[in-house]
């Protein structure tokens, strides 16, 4: 794929830079050539509307149902995340020091690029502009219910990674038909496929606009596959997503800090 059909936005030397993949790392628009470890990386648009799924793959629902109270025929579970739980490329999460089980999703992220309001599936796919990799964490613990997910389990902040890079939609054939990979330190923990998804792309736009306008800059979750395992700190967690890209994050413990 051509490097104009990936674009990233870093912070280097004190401002934020749009950046297009590079044999060396990345490329600034201004033309300066840089190494991954030189920049901060954020998510790689402007994100608007964080809309998260739980429970989309089948799979993942097989290997949770002794504990579930919804099924493949319920509509999609559906929640929102704030801004504050965005974080880049490279970037670090934070783990509670006293939970117990703190795990990974690899996530195919999509991106609304036209506004959207009562659309069909249909014609759904037209108001797509791209993808991301999306790392989404959740606390176990303070799951109270799998089918209403709270705020302390999924919107902690710097929970919720994104990137390295935007893929407009034009580059991938099918989105349903990608490779999914965790790995934790090095060791394969997850493997799955978007194919298995229970409510695919254009059905989920259908279903939100439907009673929500999607904008520019909205994100969709679509869900993870099954191989979610427990992670601590010091752990470094790579996502990949076939033909979409590899996207790195590494778990500290959480610290407190007063207000200055």
């Amino acid at each position: 794929m051509k490097a104009a059909q990936r674009s990233g936005r870093v912070v280097y030397a004190g401002a934020v830079h749009a950046c297009v993949p590079h044999a060396r790392g990345l490329q600034l628009e201004d033309g300066r050539v840089l190494a991954e470890d030189e920049v901060q990386w954020l998510p790689p648009f402007e994100v608007g509307n964080i809309i998260a799924l739980g429970l989309n793959y089948a799979d993942h629902l097989k290997e949770l149902s002794a504990e579930l109270t919804v099924g493949v025929k319920d509509e999609p579970l559906v929640f929102f995340k704030s801004p504050g739980s965005l974080l880049g490329h490279r970037g670090r999460t934070e783990r509670p020091a006293a939970v117990a089980m703190m795990h990974y999703e690899c996530e195919l992220a999509v991106v609304i690029g036209k506004p959207a309001r009562q659309v069909k599936a249909k014609d759904a796919m037209a108001c797509v502009a791209g993808y991301t990799v999306c790392n989404d964490y959740a606390v176990r613990d303070y799951l109270e219910n799998w089918y209403r997910p709270n705020l302390r389990v999924k919107n902690r902040d710097a929970a919720t990674v994104l990137g390295p890079w935007l893929v407009a939609a034009e580059a991938v054939a099918d989105p349903h038909a990608l490779g999914l990979r965790t790995l934790v330190n090095g060791q394969l923990k997850q493997l799955g496929t978007t194919a298995n998804m229970v409510h695919r792309i254009p059905e989920l736009i259908e279903y939100l606009s439907a009673f929500m306008t999607l904008s520019p800059g909205d994100v969709i979750l679509t869900g993870t596959p099954e191989g979610v395992v427990n992670v601590q700190a010091g752990d470094q967690v790579l996502c990949e997503i076939e033909q979409i890209g590899r996207l790195a994050n590494t778990l500290s413990l959480e610290t407190t800090r007063c207000p200055t």
